[in-house]
């Protein structure tokens, strides 16, 4: 039974309940002397409903989640299935086109060895069906009766029913952590296997970067190098993009805060919010197509020879371009943060506009701007598509801006996106270079909320 009739199942029983429940407590309410009962009806019914939907919900999810291993047992347990093959893809196979056709996903097999699975596909998922179709309503039934019972005139149904909703909403506020907390857990778990056959002093401090996925002989520490990775991703995301994203957005919340009217920046603030809209994919293209042999050319009409199109240059100004709004946001806020009165305080001393800017604006400004340009550097070195399209796959130790160049996150696509092994170092090579740009993005992060909270002032 699809999951989705579970649910419309339970949550219609735990309508009636509510309907029921509340019924009950107006009934009392009446009976009651004064017309006063412990709790509103309305928390009556609602105790009932989650005690009815809760259980039957965690339940539905946990059977969905196990049935289909059932449903596999007992299907090559039939007789049928003794001429499959013990192990392997083939295996697999051939019950994954009887499951597709006992489900009605697919009209036929196209492998003989299937078609005697499908029969018994279509019994074990009907018998499994059935079964947690009638736990779930034995679930909800006895969720139901269990707290429709306890309904009395004194019952304290607004303090069960807040405890309720206060814990959903902890688990709400924890699933971020725990989502931290796992993706941590994964990183570490593969880093650590990949560290016991690479030498983490050759990984962070070698030169050269040739890991072979698909090798079969011994591991060459001296292969994984990833000095020109992480030279890669500083160079393009922290300093070439960096050039581009901070005077541009610095100069782009100043004009915007201090010299344009209001209807200039009705129209220029919204143009500027919609570069960080755009599609990764559609700046790698530009990059790529406009940007690359533009850069190129202008290396080659300058005298620089070997210039590539595949260029750390375009990475890096499509780049800069795209975290501009980052910048400009942070710091327009920043500065449209600052009193009114600290402007006028320094223009009635005598202060230019310009002046005014520099030493009273900017400053108080200080630890939002940098805050915004911490920010900007988290989702440059992050970034990949614009890697992938328009600097290259080439690991060099070159600062030479019109060269190839990689990143950290192009080698973990390449090396996750491949038919190696996830045994190989070469693909727990990528764990591990995602652990690195775990480590940097938190200490960035880290860096900006010291700066804020050290720099910080309140003004009244």
């Amino acid at each position: 039974m699809s999951p989705a009739v579970l649910l419309l199942l339970t949550f219609g029983l735990g309508l009636v309940g509510w309907l029921v429940a509340r019924s009950r407590a107006w009934a009392y309410r009446r009976a009651a002397p004064g017309g006063r009962i412990h709790s509103l009806p309305n928390f009556h019914a609602w105790y009932v409903a989650l005690w009815i939907v809760v259980p039957a919900i965690l339940f539905a999810i946990t059977w969905n989640a196990i049935s289909p291993a059932l449903v596999t047992e007992a299907v090559l347990a039939d007789p049928a299935a003794a001429s499959l093959p013990a192990f392997g893809f083939e295996r697999q196979s051939l019950l994954n086109e009887a499951q597709a056709v006992a489900t009605g996903a697919s009209p036929a097999v196209f492998s003989e060895g299937a078609q005697g699975l499908v029969e018994p596909y279509r019994a074990a998922l009907s018998r499994y069906n059935i079964i947690g179709l009638v736990v779930t309503l034995l679930i909800a039934f006895a969720g139901g009766a269990f707290s429709f019972l306890r309904l009395r005139p004194d019952f304290t149904a607004r303090t069960r029913v807040e405890r309720a909703v206060m814990a959903l909403l902890l688990f709400a506020s924890l699933v971020a952590i725990l989502t931290t907390v796992g993706i941590i857990a994964s990183l570490m778990f593969e880093t650590v296997r990949f560290f016991t056959m690479v030498s983490p002093v050759d990984f962070l401090f070698g030169t050269h970067w040739a890991p072979d996925p698909m090798s079969s002989g011994a591991v060459k520490g001296d292969e994984f190098g990833a000095i020109p990775l992480f030279w890669g991703t500083i160079y393009i995301g922290a300093i070439i993009a960096m050039i581009v994203a901070i005077p541009l957005g610095l100069m782009s919340a100043i004009y915007l805060t201090q010299y344009a009217d209001s209807r200039v920046r009705s129209i220029i603030k919204p143009l500027l919010e919609i570069l960080a809209g755009v599609p990764t994919v559609v700046y790698g293209y530009f990059a790529a197509l406009t940007v690359a042999p533009a850069s190129r050319d202008f290396a080659q009409g300058i005298g620089i020879s070997g210039a590539s199109t595949e260029s750390s240059m375009a990475a890096g100004l499509v780049m800069g371009i795209m975290i501009i709004p980052f910048v400009s946001s942070m710091a327009d806020d920043s500065i449209a943060a600052v009193p009114q009165a600290m402007r006028d305080g320094s223009l009635a001393m005598g202060a230019t506009r310009s002046e005014t800017i520099r030493r009273v604006l900017i400053p108080a400004a200080l630890p939002g701007i940098v805050a915004g340009v911490m920010l900007a550097i988290s989702r440059a070195i992050g970034e990949t598509m614009i890697v992938v399209m328009a600097a290259g796959a080439s690991a060099n130790l070159t600062a030479n801006p019109f060269q190839s160049m990689t990143t950290v996150t192009f080698q973990i696509v390449a090396m996750l996106t491949g038919e190696g092994s996830f045994d190989h170092p070469a693909t727990l090579s990528a764990f591990a270079l995602g652990m690195v740009l775990f480590l940097v993005t938190l200490t960035l992060n880290f860096i900006a909320l010291r700066v804020v909270k050290r720099y910080r002032e309140a003004y009244e």
